[in-house]
């Protein structure tokens, strides 16, 4: 951990405030917190959270960079699918979790383009500095748009359109469960060591999360994650679903890839100014703590709550399927300072070894009578 660059001396005030408020939980919960209330403190304690915070988290100068920050070819080819859809809801676009702003601004911008703006662009977002930023972002990229746009605290009770969310199920706290040497699986928990953390293990009480761990079985010595607020998320989407669609992107695998025997030591990672690591307790308020989606779960959740599996598949068929390269293609390639940037930056998005393949796709929708251009080819709800 010595190789993280250090931070300022005012973000080391930031969390260390931070730390204080989770030792003063784990006080009054008798010494103990299972690790999804660490991760949902870390993450969005009110002022002090990762991304209730004021630090700068996405792009170069953050800690990470997503999708829609390498290349305006994501969002355009997105727009594609968005098209098809939003006409047979009620013409509202909901994102969640929106980050900087960048993927909100370029698919009105895009939308505009083909002439499929929505009613509405409602983004659902808990930090309110972030809403600034995404404000910011959008008034200077597309400012006769922003009229269009609203921000939302909480889900709504009620909702018909489009609703879409790239690497938000990432950022949603999860269970540790550690299989003992007996397969007996136990909750992992944080507690108290000297001024920062450590780890303990104790019998799972929660009904729901036994049953899953026992379910699952992956075998002895086995830490991995139970992602159950993401599962919880996507029931609650089509609970208040009256129609439309649902379209979620993030890195993961099915079951059968996501608790792999030599998945052993699970998925669980953080991130820090652009340097990945496996400590949660460095830095709390200033890192990113996150674990890989189970797709299969996820997939669940959305059939229990009645909705429809419109497909599953690679980033890179998604976007392939969606067109990107004919978007891209409409680029002058013999201006070479433009086109070989925006060509490297699609590449990055469609690449095996980078986000194409890591990152997946899954569609649900309600009393939608329309094709998936982006599941077209290369469905894999079969693995699911």
């Amino acid at each position: 951990m010595h190789t993280l660059p250090q931070p300022d001396r005012d973000a080391v005030a930031a969390s260390a405030g931070l730390v204080r408020r989770i030792q003063q939980e784990i006080d009054l919960n008798g010494g103990w917190l299972p690790f999804s209330r660490y991760m949902d403190l870390a993450l969005y304690a009110p002022g002090t959270g990762y991304y209730t915070g004021g630090s700068r988290k996405f792009g170069a100068d953050g800690d990470f960079v997503t999708a829609p920050e390498i290349s305006p070819f994501f969002a355009a080819a997105l727009a594609q699918q968005i098209a098809d859809l939003l006409p047979l809801t009620g013409g509202d676009l909901y994102e969640f979790g929106a980050g900087s702003g960048r993927l909100a601004a370029d698919l009105l911008l895009a939308l505009e383009a083909d002439q499929a703006l929505p009613q509405h662009y409602r983004i659902i977002e808990v930090s309110g500095e972030l809403a600034a930023r995404q404000r910011e972002r959008i008034e200077q990229a597309a400012p006769h748009l922003l009229s269009r746009v609203e921000w939302l605290e909480a889900l709504p009770a009620r909702m018909d359109g489009v609703l879409i969310g790239n690497e938000v199920l990432d950022a949603m706290p999860c269970e540790l469960i550690h299989w003992d040497a007996q397969g007996t699986p136990l909750q992992r928990g944080v507690i108290r060591a000297g001024d920062g953390f450590d780890w303990q293990d104790r019998p799972l009480a929660d009904g729901e999360a036994l049953a899953r761990a026992e379910a699952l079985a992956p075998g002895a010595e086995y830490l991995s994650e139970l992602p159950l607020a993401a599962s919880a998320f996507v029931r609650t989407l089509g609970e208040r679903l009256e129609r439309g669609a649902v379209l979620l992107l993030d890195y993961g695998f099915p079951e059968s890839e996501f608790y792999h025997p030599q998945r052993r030591a699970g998925t669980l990672m953080c991130h820090y100014r652009h340097h990945t690591h496996p400590d949660p307790f460095s830095w709390p308020g200033l890192t990113d703590i996150t674990c890989h989606v189970d797709f299969t779960a996820i997939a669940q959740a959305g059939l229990d709550a009645g909705l429809d599996l419109a497909g599953y598949t690679s980033q890179a068929m998604f976007l392939m399927n969606c067109g990107i390269a004919q978007l891209l293609g409409r680029l002058d390639p013999e201006d070479i300072a433009n086109y070989l940037p925006q060509s490297t930056a699609v590449q990055k998005l469609l690449s095996p070894a980078e986000m194409g393949e890591l990152f997946k796709v899954i569609g649900f929708s309600r009393g939608l009578d329309a094709g998936w251009r982006g599941f077209a080819v290369g469905d894999r709800r079969r693995n699911l």
